[in-house]
This record gives structure tokens, C-alpha cells and sequence, in this order.
């Protein structure tokens, strides 16, 4: 049985967790250690429980609780390298963790395939990660101006979808953010909206995704009504019902399944 969820999905900080068996993947550290560890502990696990982190890129809603971790820590960390040379200049102590890797490259952990790809961000080297498990797979997408035709692709069909819904075009247009940062959110190297996801969740319902978490939903520009609107109604125009749902931004989101028989809540 693989597991996957959110523990924070946000502007304010982002991390998931996949485990599956005795093992226990870190997706990004974008919010405090001591949160970590309360979230971990909440499951009945420990940071010495984690056989890695995998980080999507450099910003500080990605990596905030790295500094602190690493002094207490020891988990390998996982990235590309030009993230992995952002971290080593950015975090004294980093670098015996790191294990960068090239866009396309896989790692094992356990009985689980750890994929890194390309996504189109305002920092070198970010990234997606696609997982393999023996009950299915998992795409983790967030962090992205556009989907790029070769992660969009290796993506579809993924049993689990947890995908950017940043935005609402008209509210962020109507909305106080200076110029320059609307103007960078919209942008190619910026994030996905509303409109975005739902194009792409019905690409990927149709190749066979049963569940889909919507998630880096923005606090000024968005709501998860509005998001779970944009994308259900698509979805539902397409004939397409696969379960969705909006991370929470500060909490943790409730456990997804993989099992043989498919993806449950």
C-alpha cells in the first residue's frame, strides 16, 4: 500500500509525504522543522523514519525548514543540480545530504521509483517528481508557469495527480499585488492557474487518473471553492469524475491510497 499526502500546500510553505512500507519520502521542506516533526509524530513517524527528501526547487516556500534540520538530521536530500548547488551556497552543512540528479533521472528508495522532471519556474532547476509503486503511480506538480510537453506527458494517466491551482487570472488581475508580480505569476516561469489545471486534469482523468489534489493554492488570489469550481466543471464537461480535492494550506490533508484495486481517500 502506498500513501501520499499533503502537509502543507501554500504561499506560506509546502512538504508532503509518500510512504509506502518502510519508506518515507519528503516532498520539500517549506515549512519549520519543529512542524515537521509535530506532522511526523502525528503519523507515528520520526525524521530518523525518512529515507529522503526530494526537493522541487530553491525557494524558501519550498526549503524554510531545511537550515534548521539539517543541524539535527541526516536525511539524503534530492534535487537537481542546480538546485543542489543553490542549497550548498545557501546552508552551511548541506552538502554531505546532497545528492543532486539530472532532469529524467530516477532513484530507488525501497520498492519506489523517484523520478525527477522539468517544470518552467523562475529558478534554475526545478523540478517535478513521479513516482512508481508496485500498487501505481503518483505525479507531484506544482511550481510551474506552463506544463512542459515532456512532464506533461509522463504524468498522464498517474493514479495520483497532486497539481498546481494557484490562481484565478481575473481575481490576481483585480488584485493588490504590484504590477511586476502579476505580472511574474502569469507569466511562463510562473504559476499554473486555475484554467491551467483544469485543462491538464482532464488530459490526465482521461488517461486514467482516478484522484487529483489540487494544490499551491494562493491565499490572495484564489479560494478552494473557486479552484474546485474551475476544475469540476471541466471535468464534468468532459464526462469525467475523478475524486478532487484542494490541499489545506496549513494543515495536513487526508491520506490517498494506492492499493491494487486503485486510488481511495
Amino acid at each position: 500500500m502506498t500513501t501520499i499526502r499533503t502537509l502543507a500546500s501554500g504561499s506560506s510553505g509546502n512538504a508532503a509525504l509518500l510512504s509506502r512500507g518502510e519508506t518515507h519520502l519528503l516532498i520539500d521542506m517549506g515549512i519549520s522543522c519543529r512542524r515537521i516533526c509535530q506532522s511526523l509524530a502525528a503519523l507515528n513517524l520520526t525524521p530518523e523514519s525518512l529515507s529522503g527528501i526530494l526537493i522541487t526547487h530553491e525557494h524558501t516556500d519550498h526549503i524554510g525548514g531545511l537550515a534548521t534540520y539539517i543541524k539535527k538530521y541526516h536525511t539524503p536530500i534530492c534535487c537537481t543540480h542546480a538546485v543542489s548547488r543553490q542549497l550548498a551556497y545557501r546552508l552551511a552543512g548541506v552538502e554531505p545530504l546532497l545528492r543532486p540528479m539530472e532532469l529524467g533521472e530516477s532513484v530507488m528508495f525501497g520498492e519506489v521509483e523517484a523520478e525527477i522532471l522539468p517544470t518552467s519556474h523562475d529558478c534554475p532547476g526545478s523540478a517535478a517528481w513521479h513516482f512508481i509503486t508496485p500498487e501505481g503511480r503518483v505525479g507531484y506538480l506544482t511550481d510551474t508557469g506552463y506544463i512542459m510537453e515532456e512532464t506533461g506527458e509522463r504524468l498522464l494517466g498517474a493514479d495520483l495527480l497532486v497539481l498546481e491551482s494557484n490562481h484565478d487570472v481575473e481575481m490576481l488581475r483585480a488584485g493588490p499585488y504590484p504590477y511586476a508580480l502579476k505580472k511574474r505569476i502569469l507569466g511562463e516561469q510562473g504559476h499554473l492557474s486555475n484554467d491551467a489545471a483544469a485543462e491538464y486534469a482532464v488530459k490526465a482523468a482521461r488517461a486514467g487518473t482516478c484522484a487529483i489534489l489540487l494544490a499551491h493554492l494562493s491565499d490572495e488570489n484564489n479560494t478552494p471553492e473557486l479552484a474546485l469550481l474551475t476544475v469540476g466543471q471541466a471535468l464534468e464537461a468532459a464526462d469525467l469524475s475523478p475524486s478532487l480535492a484542494a490541499a489545506p494550506q496549513n494543515g495536513m490533508s487526508e491520506a490517498y491510497v494506492l492499493e491494487a484495486a486503485g486510488c481511495s481517500v
